[in-house]
């Protein structure tokens, strides 16, 4: 195993990267026993303290399980990794080996926001409606900003996911928003057709205020796939 050694600041980020990248690109296979923290440390030129931060963080991953004996093995990120994986590997601007990442994560987006919509149209507050509309009115102010767009929608679909009562789609919402996640690496033609539809944005908020669920989840449904009909040029 060849490694680059990497700059004392920081370098349990270094080791915890190049060990990642090495996983979740198949260079090294589920099953696969990686060597100790000793080869390790000697192989990067650092401390066994920064490997083993390395090594725990990647644990924390699902990308290697320590075995008996102490063998640390690697494990098959499709299996159990979750979306911690995609969001470091967004902050890292490395991207999983996977095709069409960015129309996955579009894709999951769309199914969470829509029955969401459809949930806080049902059991939302008062407040919470009030704070939809308001929140679509201060968006539309924007346009034709698609920078603070962006993240006036951010701030509207976190009061239609926290309306919705659902915390595991609060807790995906926030997987999804963090870093790079939020709109992923999406051609700024693809976000427009959702961000510009300001009408279609009213029409979802007057579903949700009026408690029209079915309605509120078509709206949301047409806004969230925009990106994925949209050219991507």
């Amino acid at each position: 195993m060849t490694f680059v050694p990497v700059p004392r600041s920081s370098v349990s980020d270094h080791v915890f990267g190049q060990l990642r990248d090495a996983i979740v690109s198949g260079r090294h296979s589920p099953g696969d026993p990686l060597p100790g923290e000793r080869e390790l440390a000697a192989a990067f030129a650092v401390n066994r303290h920064a490997v083993r931060e390395a090594l725990r963080r990647l644990q924390q991953l699902g990308l290697l399980r320590v075995s008996q004996g102490g063998v640390t093995r690697v494990l098959d990120w499709r299996v159990h990794a979750g979306l911690d994986l995609a969001l470091s590997l967004a902050q890292s601007g490395d991207v999983l080996p996977v095709e069409n990442l960015v129309r996955d994560m579009l894709e999951m987006r769309a199914c969470v926001g829509v029955d969401a919509a459809r949930c806080c149209a049902v059991r939302a507050t008062g407040a919470v409606r009030r704070l939809v509309v308001d929140s679509v009115e201060g968006f539309a102010a924007l346009a034709p900003d698609l920078s603070a767009m962006a993240e006036a929608n951010i701030a509207l679909w976190r009061h239609i996911v926290t309306g919705s009562g659902n915390t595991a789609y609060l807790l995906s919402f926030n997987s999804l928003v963090a870093g790079a996640l939020a709109v992923g690496e999406v051609p700024p033609a693809r976000r427009a057709a959702e961000l510009l539809d300001v009408a279609g944005h009213r029409r979802l908020a007057a579903a949700i205020a009026d408690g029209r669920g079915d309605d509120a989840a078509t709206e949301a449904h047409t806004l969230l796939t925009a990106s994925l009909t949209s050219p991507t040029g």
